[in-house]
């Protein structure tokens, strides 16, 4: 099976998405003259060329895309081929309209933009299928061509009646017959049982709440959907280049995608990442993406898309300070990447992204946006031989599912202040100030190499992945769950009592009397340290051990947080620092320590494979410790027991 480090040989892939086509012939030889300074060594070709390929029905028009191919190659530039098929021509919808996705009210969704196509449509499907074969067989043996990149962040739901059709037969394949499907979605409630598999329909439009079970199988429809488009286009070009590695991008925790499902089927596992240069947890986000995506891979990942500067899709559009995309790309280097590459190479002219920013911005080749890229591309590849290949890896993981988190995401739950990714990025997020190097899991992967496994917020779970779970603790693992976790089954069925029954023996809970959800800005005293957004009524067991206690209130006296043995159960969000405190005082129970002791605040330090990455987040100058003698790879300086770091300053160290 190919894989990254056939693409990469050793060096770190560098460069970006490349859209020629909205450039006349004469700048693309500016492009790899400038290319060439920056140390570009890989870019992305033909993301949104299909209507530049095949202008009209059943026409190829490949002579530019031959041009720039063996110019790319003569100039040392090798070329991440994608097909074209997230933008379909204006021609597709216009003469075939069925290829048009429909919103849940059953409008259109026309051309015009981008993603405008049905996931389900088969004359979409044929149409893609066919511009893919042509270009596999033209470039499949091109010597420019290390990789193919299929479509391009696939998000695309379609509520049509094609998309009806292919959902019904989604459904039939997964509960056979209507009792089941019946019984699955709890149609008994409001009188929606289904006599025929044709009243069955996507999750439109309702005039109340929708069925939680309707909309739960429909995002999984969804993204089965997108998926089998990704892989026809996947098996056509691994037919015609079978030694070279196929991604398609993710963003990060995109609800419309099961990453695990489809990390599963990629050569590469890929992302797009643009923190908010003005967010101060930016850096800490970063870090959750690409923890999530390095777990995913099972090692070394493509950062396919990051900014060089300011985006153009917030509301206020900030740059990035001096310095900042260096320490940002370098710390995804640190986290797993063997790619740093971004959206994209020039900066648009026209067109809906032209406030997007490029490598080389609207100020051109002096500007200092590219004169950052030079720097960057000179330190990756210095380090690129020391570093591509090798693993990050943490002695904690943090559970994450999309099931888990499409099911509790429903409209008529106890509070929609509840948000499973800000659950999962407070938690991260108190790992990550405590220095714990992490990885993710899907609650049903084997644990067993983990000391500590943490549950942010599982609200469904599988009977194997509670068995799972159990199995970890009987072990010998540490686990430690959060609020509204194992409520329900897989079929959003709420299990009796409100919890697992295994879970609340584990956890030592008698009874889960009720939730208390809290108002926004509401907290509640836990014996030193406040709980935030949700409070819980619990009654605990005799051999269970009140570890905090609500104080005041209703829920006076009674347990925040409870253990049992290795098993603990926080219900309650706890402010940043208590939270924070609590993981550490868990993770040091199991033996786990930072990477360096002592790190100074806005410091994080990172060990992949024998290198350790120092990178200061911080404005200010800080000193480090890091006992012993090392080399720095990046200015070629030995290192004595201290580091100072400037502003965004970096260190990669060999021992």
């Amino acid at each position: 099976m190919p894989h990254l480090g056939d693409a990469t040989r050793g060096r770190i892939l560098f460069g970006g998405d490349y859209n020629p086509e909205q450039w006349p012939e004469e700048t693309w030889h500016e492009d790899v003259r400038l290319m060439r300074e920056a140390g570009v060594n890989s870019v992305t070709l033909g993301v949104f060329s299909w209507s530049r390929l095949e202008p009209e029905p059943g026409a190829r028009e490949f002579g530019w895309l031959d041009t720039l191919m063996d110019l790319l190659h003569a100039n040392g530039v090798g070329v991440v081929l994608a097909t074209p098929t997230s933008a379909p021509p204006p021609w597709l919808g216009r003469l075939h309209p069925d290829t048009l996705p429909r919103d849940e009210n059953g409008g259109v969704e026309w051309w015009g933009g981008r993603q405008h196509f049905s996931h389900s449509s088969a004359t979409y499907r044929r149409h893609a299928a066919a511009i893919t074969e042509d270009l596999a067989a033209r470039y499949g043996g091109h010597p420019a061509l290390t990789m193919w990149h299929i479509n391009n962040e696939y998000c695309t739901a379609d509520h049509g009646d094609e998309a009806a059709a292919a959902f019904r037969r989604w459904l039939r394949a997964r509960y056979g017959t209507l009792d089941a499907l019946n019984t699955a979605w709890g149609t008994a409630f409001w009188s929606q049982g289904y006599d025929s598999w044709d009243a069955v329909l996507p999750a439109r439009r309702t005039h109340y709440l929708k069925n939680p079970g309707q909309v739960l199988d429909f995002r999984r429809f969804t993204s089965d959907m997108l998926l089998e488009c990704c892989l026809a286009e996947r098996d056509i070009v691994a037919r015609h280049t079978p030694h070279l590695p196929v991604t398609t991008n993710f963003m990060p925790l995109f609800s419309g995608q099961d990453a695990w499902r489809w990390a599963e089927e990629e050569d590469v596992v890929s992302v797009d990442l643009y923190p908010d240069p003005r967010d101060p947890f930016g850096a800490q986000n970063g870090a959750l993406v690409q923890d999530m995506t390095r777990s995913q891979a099972r090692g070394p990942w493509m950062l396919m898309e990051q900014a060089a500067g300011p985006v153009n899709w917030r509301g206020v559009n900030h740059p990035k300070p001096r310095g900042l995309n260096r320490l940002w790309s370098l710390q995804a280097v640190a986290r797993g990447a063997d790619a740093v590459c971004y959206f994209q190479w020039r900066q648009s002219r026209q067109g809906a992204e032209k406030f997007h920013s490029g490598m080389v911005s609207h100020a051109g080749e002096h500007g200092r946006t590219f004169q950052e890229v030079k720097q960057l591309g000179a330190e990756l590849a210095a380090i690129g031989g020391a570093v591509t290949g090798t693993h990050t890896a943490g002695d904690i993981a943090v559970l994450h599912d999309w099931h888990s988190w499409w099911a509790g995401s429903q409209e008529g739950r106890p509070s929609t202040e509840v948000d499973h990714p800000e659950i999962l990025r407070s938690w991260h997020r108190a790992l990550w100030e405590a220095h714990l190097a992490t990885d993710f899991a899907h609650p049903e992967h084997d644990l067993s190499a983990y000391r500590l496994v943490v549950v942010p917020q599982l609200y469904a779970l599988t009977d194997t992945a509670v068995e799972n779970l159990l199995g970890y603790v009987r072990g010998g693992g540490t686990l430690v769950a959060g609020f509204l976790t194992g409520v329900a089954d897989e079929d959003d069925r709420v299990r009796p009592g409100g919890m697992d029954a295994r879970l609340r023996e584990l956890f030592g809970i008698r009874v889960l009397h009720e939730w208390w959800p809290l108002d926004p800005g509401e907290s509640v005293e836990c014996g030193g340290f406040r709980g935030t957004l949700w409070s819980e009524e619990l009654e605990k067991t005799g051999d269970a051990s009140t570890e905090a206690a609500y104080k005041g209130g209703e829920l006076d006296g009674l347990p925040a947080v409870l253990r049992t043995g290795r098993a603990w159960y926080v219900s309650t969000l706890p402010e940043p620092g208590a939270l924070r405190d609590l993981l550490t005082r868990v993770a040091a129970g199991t033996g786990i320590r930072p990477v360096l002791d002592g790190l100074p605040d806005r410091v994080e330090a990172v060990r992949r494979g024998d290198l350790l990455f120092v990178l200061n987040h911080g404005r200010e100058p800080v000193t480090v410790e890091v006992p012993g003698a090392h080399h720095d790879l990046l200015t070629g300086t030995a290192v004595e027991d201290a580091l100072t770091l400037g502003r965004y300053g970096a260190a990669v160290l060999r021992p």
